[in-house]
């Protein structure tokens, strides 16, 4: 099954396209710059999305049906337990529904990528939830006064882990996200 087919080696290594050769249509894999400004651009749409969101509902969680401010201890944990969760489900759900949906997300649009899943075509739900699943580490939020640092320091470890495996994988451009999800991304044009 060296043609496709979920798994770690799925693609044939060193064919066409891969090491900066460009496949047939221009295919070859996403280069590290390009996936990092397309995720910037995504988190930054999604930074405002979330803060808006969950401001609106912080501020209606926190205000009491008479308009009275009620900021107690109780109050800021719960805030940062609905904020933790919030963000999450933003996130992970803008990733999964553009790149199941569209194959891309609109950062990925902007810079000419592309998510295939095992089969070829866009990925399958439990494709993209795989590949993203990392961004559910600020969960660990939910944890009163260590869990927002512990899930900081996670995030920057996944992303640091990402970036050495798509620099240092110089056939597919593949880091332990995509290894895991059976996906790879595909840079048009």
């Amino acid at each position: 099954m060296p043609q496709g087919g979920p798994g770690y080696g799925a693609m044939p290594q060193g064919g066409p396209g891969y090491g900066g050769m460009p496949q047939p249509g221009g295919r070859r894999p996403g280069e590290l710059l390009d996936r990092f400004l397309a995720r910037l651009m995504d988190h930054v749409l999604i930074g405002i999305v979330n803060a808006i969101i969950v401001s609106v509902v912080i501020v209606g969680a926190v205000l009491g049906s008479d308009g009275t401010a009620y900021f107690g201890y109780g109050d800021s944990i719960l805030a940062g337990i609905v904020s933790a969760v919030l963000s999450v489900a933003i996130s992970l759900g803008y990733f999964v529904y553009m790149e199941t949906q569209q194959g891309r997300t609109l950062g990925k649009m902007v810079m000419k990528l592309h998510v295939e899943g095992a089969a070829g075509g866009k990925p399958t739900v439990q494709e993209s939830v795989k590949r993203n699943i990392w961004l559910a580490l600020p969960l660990a939020g939910i944890v009163p006064f260590v869990g927002g640092l512990i899930g900081s320091l996670g995030q920057l470890v996944a992303v640091i882990m990402i970036a050495v495996g798509i620099n240092s994988d110089q056939q597919r451009r593949q880091p332990w996200t995509d290894k895991f999800a059976g996906t790879q991304v595909i840079k048009e044009g």
